[in-house]
């Protein structure tokens, strides 16, 4: 059964850092590409960052130039580097995984930026 499974997240003070992870125990291989999708408190789900084939990455206006989505070839895992956070990015973080058949999502990390 594929599962991602995400660490990372937790407090930060605005303009902090943190990186997010997401792992899927060498599914990934088959379709190497992820999208970062998150939700802050009272709004929809948005996606944040794209890592396509190629890799093509992209990112939201919002984030772009902060966040940085890779990925790690060995261990199978991608990540969201996130700089310079901010109040406004206070929420619970996805990542959201096609195999080819179905999507699958990570359980979710809490990002919380406050002073």
């Amino acid at each position: 059964q594929i599962q991602l499974v995400q660490s990372g997240g937790g407090l930060v003070q605005p303009g902090g850092s943190l990186r997010l992870s997401c792992a899927s125990s060498g599914s990934f291989r088959s379709n190497p590409t992820i999208i970062w999708y998150r939700q802050r408190p009272g709004k929809g789900r948005e996606w944040v960052a794209k890592y396509l084939h190629g890799p093509v990455l992209d990112y939201s206006d919002i984030v772009r130039g902060r966040f940085q989505v890779s990925r790690d070839d060995a261990n199978d895992t991608f990540y969201l580097q996130m700089n310079n956070l901010q109040i406004e990015d206070t929420a619970k973080y996805y990542c959201n995984w096609w195999s080819g058949r179905q999507f699958y999502w990570g359980q979710g990390s809490q990002v919380t930026v406050s002073s």
